[in-house]
């Protein structure tokens, strides 16, 4: 087993980077009970900051698991030479069965100066015979032109010339939108699909925006406790009468689905008149048929009652509130 240290500015490459390590090192095991993740509030305890939890958590053996991953993010709350020299020792101290993950990194408060990591620190990682992952995107052009070129193959969509250029334009020197928009772009178009110049500038946006359709997939599972958590993100950057016009819209392309005939992707994006990929299509085409003619219209009647209470014509509540009861209504008839 072996340590690893990560580390970064950019709060999205350094997600993704953990993400993607921890499931290589978790192989097949159940992460209930192999993986162990720390952060900030773990280590600031009331009496002071300490790496005590994230110590004691590296040397425990497995329980049910033949091993376990430890993952500690945060790190750089740890600055300090008398917090951060106890994860120093630890490298020297590591048990066969596990594997450590230390992600130097800002805590939430992102707008502190992100602290340099300790020369000690990534000296003892690379002694114990771990590796350091930087995950600061390449400044120089030729390097940062092959890191956008690895990041689509990642995602495993299909770009062409101009789409690879209208990303690289999108993204300037900010890392983090490119992989917030492959990820974006990958929910909008599905997986493995063929990506133009234009869906990047239709789908572009800032790392860790809110997109529309994540209330739409929210509501579509029934999930009533996300959906009005979306929500709530949406509502400071988008006016309530614009979500209730895109759920709106929404649903009334599930009814003109409804009793069409539309069997396959295709014909729903040939009835609703969408071009490009049929991925939008079916996921308006597989809710139609889940909730049915009657759910269909119940939707449509919920979103008329919220519309006039909008405008003040059925009861006074503050408009959030409307939209929450409606969003929650609308999952609920997902849930039945």
């Amino acid at each position: 087993m072996s340590v690893y240290l990560i580390t970064g500015d950019d709060p999205v490459l350094v997600s993704q980077a953990v993400e993607k390590l921890t499931d290589e090192l978790l192989g097949d095991e159940d992460r209930a009970l192999a993986l162990t993740r720390l952060d900030e509030t773990n280590f600031d305890t009331e009496e002071a900051l300490t790496a005590a939890p994230l110590i004691a958590a590296a040397q425990t053996p497995p329980f049910l698991s033949d091993k376990r991953v430890i993952v500690g993010r945060h790190l750089a709350r740890l600055s300090r030479a008398e917090l951060y020299n106890p994860l120093v020792d630890l490298c020297g101290d590591l048990l066969d069965t596990n594997d450590v993950v230390f992600v130097w990194e800002r805590g939430q408060d992102t707008a502190a100066k992100m602290p340099a990591l300790p020369k000690a620190l990534s000296e003892a990682v690379t002694k114990a015979g771990g590796q350091v992952i930087s995950t600061d995107r390449p400044m120089r052009k030729q390097e940062a032109t092959k890191w956008l070129k690895d990041q689509i193959v990642q995602s495993g969509l299909k770009f062409d010339a101009a789409a690879t250029n209208a990303l690289a334009n999108l993204a300037g020197t900010d890392g983090g939108i490119v992989v917030g928009c492959l990820r974006t772009l990958e929910g909008a178009l599905g997986p493995g699909a063929q990506v133009t110049a234009e869906d990047v500038t239709t789908y572009g946006g800032t790392p860790g925006s809110v997109v529309p359709w994540e209330l739409d997939d929210a509501i579509d599972a029934g999930d009533i406790a996300q959906a009005i958590a979306v929500l709530q993100r949406q509502l400071p950057d988008r006016h309530p009468f614009q979500i209730m016009a895109s759920l709106h819209g929404r649903y009334e392309r599930m009814l003109r689905l409804d009793g069409s005939g539309a069997t396959s992707d295709a014909q729903a994006a040939q009835v609703l008149n969408m071009k490009g990929s049929t991925f939008p299509a079916k996921k308006l085409l597989n809710q139609s048929r889940k909730l049915g003619t009657k759910g269909v219209g119940k939707a449509m009647k919920l979103l008329a009652e919220a519309d006039l209470s909008l405008r003040g014509d059925q009861v006074a509540w503050p408009e959030e509130l409307v939209m929450e009861v409606l969003v929650a209504r609308l999952a609920a008839l997902s849930r039945k």
